[in-house]
């Protein structure tokens, strides 16, 4: 329960006059209006598919006591007593005006943005935080994990209301640290206005969302906010020293006063020095801050290397009282992340079968570079792209799989509204030689079948992801599921999570 006037602030001007009272008791938030009840607050905000103003009547009906809506957008006559809350910007408003109802966050939050990494970043956090002691939980594409509980999520980053009440239940769980992921999509629709974030982290940006943000220039300025509008002051700025986008961000961080660290291969307070891979993981040189350290770090691939520099960045950054060494040593205990480069099963023969997210070119590029070296006979790779989104990267993709992969599966991701011939069709333009298995989990054991002493298989796309969305179904489905199942048939065995919960 809070007060009307405490969840607008300073910004009493927004209550239209002559309506409600600015001592209302509101006892709820939400921009559903199925949702409200007796003393809510409803946000009648424009959605992709239908306009919020629409359903005010029916949230009046159900109790609502005041309505946020954008200037300008026809309410239609309302009941004396209802207020009326008028924004320019109505979706920003109803963030801080969850922050402000929900109030409590955990005390250091850390957020990172970028086209990939995010997940392993934020979740390498968590796992540094725990390490030295903190009571440290995450929240992003994986849902939220805490040190108790794993709730699983749909959205990398939730509605504002949804968010900032996570944030509350977080902090009353005695939840000190906090890192989370910010989309794109999160940050230009300002769901996460009102956040506190201490310390923000940018790893990169390649094509993606282009169906969203319609140019790469856009994508960009969206997660520009994080450091822009939404750091709090004095906080700090972890930039990627290795990309074009380090110099406008070092720049827009430093008049902010903000603190910088950078990180990267050639350049940074944080850096590789030298990275020898293994199967199971890689030896690094890492220059911190002036220092040597040598460490054996327990997850393979390069991009995890990068990832790694990031949430060190985060976490040597943002604490007063850092112990450089305990950092490193904590690195050295760390696990990869369900669905990043992830060793779900072998062949009877040997042959290592991968699933990966990687869903964007270069994502792609980066774990069959990362195999490669690894692969003592074929890299098989079986991978599709998702419908109703970006279609550009879609012949991309069958160009990189064709140059780095020698047997290629081309099968169907979620093809949502789409025709699923259609997307194939865009991805085998870019690579010829593929075969075409539309039926996912018959791409899958074509592929595992097709195995031999010393390959590697690739399943691409998805993920930790359970499920496939095929028109406006959702449908069970597991990559690495399916890929267990059908090495165990042929008489391999389950690898990774799976192995060990077996044993």
């Amino acid at each position: 329960m809070a007060r009307l006037e405490d969840l607008i602030g300073t910004a009493s001007n927004i209550l239209q006059a002559g309506t409600g009272r600015r001592d209302l008791d509101i006892s709820g938030v939400t921009a559903d209006s199925r949702q409200v009840k007796a003393g809510y607050l409803f946000a009648a905000l424009a959605g992709s598919h239908a306009d919020g103003s629409r359903f005010v009547a029916d949230a009046v009906a159900r109790g609502a006591a005041a309505v946020l809506a954008p200037t300008g957008a026809p309410l239609g006559e309302l009941p004396a007593g209802v207020a009326i809350l008028r924004d320019d910007n109505a979706r920003r408003r109803l963030a801080l005006i969850a922050a402000a109802f929900f109030a409590r966050q955990p005390k250091t939050i850390a957020a990172v943005t970028g086209t990939s990494g995010k997940t392993s970043t934020a979740d390498f956090t968590r796992q540094l935080w725990l390490r030295l002691g903190h009571r440290a939980a995450s929240l992003g594409t994986l849902g939220v994990i805490t040190p108790d509980r794993h709730i699983e999520g749909a959205l990398t980053t939730p509605d504002p209301v949804a968010l900032h009440k996570q944030l509350a239940e977080l902090a009353d769980d005695g939840i000190d640290h906090l890192a989370m992921e910010a989309s794109s999509h999160g940050l230009d629709q300002y769901r996460l206005d009102g956040v506190r974030v201490q310390a923000a982290a940018f790893t990169n940006l390649s094509r993606d969302h282009l169906d969203y943000h319609g140019t790469l220039e856009s994508y960009f300025a969206a997660k520009r906010r994080l450091f822009s509008d939404i750091l709090t002051e004095g906080g700090l700025a972890v930039l990627n020293a290795d990309v074009p986008e380090y110099a406008p961000l070092a720049e827009l961080s430093r008049a902010r006063k903000l603190k910088v660290v950078s990180f990267g291969r050639r350049n940074g307070d944080l850096r590789i020095l030298q990275a020898r891979s293994r199967t199971d993981g890689q030896d690094l040189k890492i220059a911190a801050f002036g220092r040597g350290y040598e460490i054996a770090f327990p997850v393979p691939g390069a991009f995890q290397g990068a990832n790694l520099l990031t949430a060190l960045g985060l976490v040597i950054g943002s604490g007063s009282d850092i112990d450089l060494d305990k950092v490193m040593q904590a690195a050295t205990t760390l696990t990869g992340v369900r669905g990043r480069l992830e060793l779900v099963a072998r062949h009877p023969t040997g042959a290592a079968i991968y699933v990966d997210y990687s869903h964007k070119p270069e994502g792609l590029e980066a774990v069959l570079g990362t195999l490669r070296p690894h692969t003592e006979n074929s890299l098989l790779l079986v991978f599709g792209c998702g419908g109703d989104r970006d279609k550009g990267k879609r012949p991309q993709m069958g160009e990189i799989a064709e140059r780095l992969a020698d047997d290629v599966i081309v099968t169907d991701d979620n093809p949502r509204s789409e025709d699923p011939a259609a997307i194939r069709a865009a991805i085998l333009a870019g690579c010829k030689y593929a075969r075409e298995i539309g039926d996912r989990a018959e791409a899958i054991r074509a592929a595992v079948a097709a195995l031999k002493a010393g390959d590697i298989l690739v399943i691409a796309g998805k993920g930790h992801e359970t499920y496939q969305i095929v028109g406006d179904t959702v449908l069970p489905f597991d990559d690495a599921a399916v890929a267990r199942d059908a090495a165990i048939a042929l008489g391999g065995s389950a690898a990774g999570s799976a192995a060990k919960a077996a044993g």
